[in-house]
């Protein structure tokens, strides 16, 4: 089944943001959806009979997408010395730039590597996980 592309006007005073928006991956978009959710109140479900229809497309890019993940640390527990060695092994950087990374993943949380295979993500996530840190892949 071939998609067929629909042509949108876009209003000139939004064309700058859609043109943005275009250049986006499925993971950027729902962090953008999620932001906006959270400052503006509101929710950006669809209702329900709608809810297919347009979710479809989603889900088959998405499960496109989900070979490769994000390692996202979010914590760094009691025992950083060992979560440093963890993000040094996991990405390569050297000592200072991997404890400035834990350090600031003590206040925020960090993407310490993108576009990771899945089978890799999952060794460091278990990885950072065994040093005492807080892990998540995305």
């Amino acid at each position: 089944m071939a998609e067929e592309k629909k042509e949108v006007e876009v209003p000139k005073k939004f064309k700058e943001i859609v043109e943005k928006i275009e250049n986006l991956s499925v993971l950027e978009l729902s962090e953008l959806v999620k932001i906006l959710e959270e400052k503006l109140g509101v929710s950006a479900s669809a209702p329900a009979a709608a809810a297919p229809a347009a979710a479809a497309p989603a889900a088959e890019e998405e499960k496109a997408e989900k070979s490769d993940y994000n390692i996202e640390l979010k914590g760094v527990g009691d025992n950083k010395i060992e979560v440093i060695k963890a993000v040094r092994t996991i990405t390569g950087k050297g000592l200072k730039e991997a404890k400035d990374l834990v350090d600031a993943a003590a206040n925020e949380p960090q993407v310490i590597k993108e576009g990771v295979p899945a089978e890799e993500a999952k060794e460091a996530e278990k990885s950072l996980k065994e040093a005492g840190a807080q892990a998540e892949l995305k």
